[in-house]
């Protein structure tokens, strides 16, 4: 089984961003922790993480037929993205949505989600926590549809 880990603007600066809401990790400690937890259900990961919503499209295009299901955090794409929506859904893969703060409780444009309809689960406010989690859903998911 192979998932696609893709993470969206700023998410790359992780550790120094605030805490409050974005917990205390980088990036690469929240991959290495997905990975190490990967090695327990034997499934191969593959990270990207792009500022640029174009990148990110583009990377699902050409992975996205190799894999089984989609883990991601969107940023602020979650809230306009919507040419992102359309290459998930393109995908038709899985898709678990990861939110570090729970968006719901914060400003009112974070309320809005694109990938409303379209992800089968959504973590949010867990901080990194949240990732394992959702890698857990995504792959407890896709063996009981396979």
């Amino acid at each position: 089984m192979k998932i696609l880990i893709l993470n969206g603007p700023n998410l790359n600066i992780l550790g120094n961003r605030d805490k409050n809401h974005y917990g205390i990790k980088s990036l690469d400690e929240i991959n290495a922790e997905l990975e190490n937890h990967a090695q327990k259900y034997k499934v191969e990961l593959l990270f990207f993480q792009s500022n640029h919503e174009g990148e990110l499209i583009d990377f699902l295009q050409k992975e996205s037929k190799h894999a089984d299901g989609v883990l991601i955090n969107p940023g602020a794409l979650t809230h306009y993205g919507y040419s992102l929506r359309d290459a998930l859904v393109d995908t038709d893969l899985p898709i678990v949505e990861v939110h570090l703060s729970n968006i719901k409780k914060r400003e009112e444009f974070r309320k809005t989600d694109v990938l409303d309809g379209i992800v089968i689960k959504r973590i949010m406010g867990l901080k990194e926590k949240g990732y394992i989690i959702g890698l857990e859903k995504l792959v407890e998911h896709i063996r009981k549809t396979s």
